[in-house]
């Protein structure tokens, strides 16, 4: 048996004490966000009228590499940080590679994924601020589901627009957030002047992360005390996710391991810019270099095969403008089962990241996802959520041209969340009523045609 115990933990001495700017060591920084109006660079007044001004500060801030995590947050992480970078020896022995399999696990809290680390940051600054209450979409309902927790341990209000697919889908997580005192609304729906909008333009439409968005801006603009907040694209919060890959960097630095490899499924870029930030510094500063992989849903690629371009952040158009990578805003993904993947574009830095080579990307039907997942559940005990799913596709993938090749390369997954709410999925999977949704480049091109004209 190898030295590599099975998890590596870090004493909470060892948990980051600061959160690490990826852009602070970018010589090519991401584009600014715009005014969709004037099209000239958001300011920080401007930004802070939808978000917390502390938030909006980080937002803008893309010189510091570091920046003070506040000892309330810290000790909030401390209730399930650090988080365990586990050795898949189980998995490596069904698949019989020589590859060392590593992935960090994002859920062991309540919420079940890795979106809690921001969702208390942000309830924090709205706290703050003195804020009544905050806004938000969610897709799959991980996010929302932290979000609730959040704002409960700082009696915040919460009010969540939810992708309606996954409002019907997964009633079970609609309720966790219910229980945490959140007020849930399938999106697009008819209480906000954008949700009639979008109803009427799409008839019947099962709703997208963009549509959500939409409604949480309107509902946080038109209510005095209240601010938007978001669980993924922004740079503020890949900042806050960066307690990831800071976390990984030391666990594999505490036993001498230097990853090949680092593997991360992509929707709006929240969990894999956490995790692969770190890794993405030491590239930039010439330090060490890495294969990063990003996977995304064949259904919803904006990397592979959107384009790099200026783009509302929602389908409504209210939202700034941000380059990305992105198949237009007014782009329904098909009602696939990886809800939190069902974005129109990616994260401005990872987009840049993408663009600069940093990073490549991949994108993988979900049959396939769904046939990665229950093999990683039968071997390694954990039902692993369908967006965390994409990277065990791609890891195994991985691993099997180890084996071909006899390398013994180490491969880093996140693991960013559970699935165990995502049982309609897996039931649809193993009754054989799953399909492969690929968009057609004609229907694609529909939506980059009404990209907005940005010099």
């Amino acid at each position: 048996m190898s030295t590599i115990p099975y998890k590596i933990y870090l004493e909470e001495s060892e948990m980051p004490t600061q959160w690490y700017n990826v852009r602070g060591d970018m010589k090519k920084k991401p584009a600014p966000l715009l005014n969709p109006g004037t099209l000239q660079p958001m300011t920080i007044d401007e930004l802070s009228g939808v978000f917390c001004r502390e938030l909006a500060e980080q937002e803008l801030d893309d010189t510091s590499r570091f920046i003070d995590i506040p000892e309330e947050i810290r000790n909030f992480y401390r209730m399930y940080r650090p988080s365990p970078l586990v050795r898949a020896y189980c998995f490596e022995e069904k698949l019989q590679t020589p590859a060392h399999i590593y992935y960090k696990f994002e859920g062991n809290n309540t919420s079940g994924s890795h979106k809690l680390n921001s969702a208390i940051a942000q309830a924090y600054y709205a706290k703050k601020q003195g804020l009544k209450g905050v806004t938000t979409e969610t897709g799959a309902g991980q996010w929302g589901t932290a979000l609730s927790m959040a704002c409960s341990y700082f009696d915040l209000d919460c009010q969540v627009y939810m992708v309606k697919v996954s409002y019907e889908q997964k009633p079970f997580r609609r309720e966790v957030m219910r229980t945490y005192g959140a007020k849930v609304t399938p999106s697009p729906s008819m209480e906000t002047e954008v949700g009639r909008r979008i109803n009427q333009e799409f008839p019947g439409t099962t709703g997208s992360l963009g549509c959500a968005i939409s409604e949480a801006v309107e509902a946080a603009t038109t209510q005095e005390g209240y601010r938007y907040v978001l669980g993924s694209v922004l740079s503020q919060v890949l900042l806050h996710q960066s307690v990831i890959g800071l976390e990984t960097k030391a666990a594999l630095d505490k036993y001498g391991i230097k990853a090949d490899m680092i593997i991360g499924c992509a929707g709006g870029g929240s969990n894999l810019g956490g995790l692969i930030s770190p890794f993405a510094g030491e590239i930039l500063r010439g330090e060490n270099q890495y294969e990063i992989i990003a996977v995304e849903p064949a259904s919803c690629p904006s990397l592979t095969r959107g384009r790099y371009a200026y783009d509302f952040c929602d389908t409504g158009k209210v939202c700034p403008l941000a380059k990305m990578y992105t198949l237009g805003s007014g782009f329904i993904p098909s009602a696939n089962h990886a809800g939190g993947l069902r974005y129109h574009g990616m994260s401005s830095v990872v987009s840049e990241l993408y663009d600069q080579g940093i990073l490549k990307a991949r994108s993988v039907e979900q049959t396939s996802v769904f046939e990665a997942a229950e093999m990683f559940a039968r071997v390694e005990g954990i039902l692993p959520a369908p967006e965390s799913s994409h990277a065990i596709r791609v890891a195994i993938d991985e691993a099997l041209k180890c084996k071909e090749t006899g390398e013994e390369k180490n491969i880093v997954f996140g693991l960013t969340g559970t699935g165990y709410f995502d049982m309609v999925a897996y039931q649809k999977y193993n009754d054989g009523e799953m399909n492969d949704y690929i968009p057609t480049d004609e229907e694609l091109n529909v939506a980059l045609s009404k990209l907005p004209k940005v010099e």
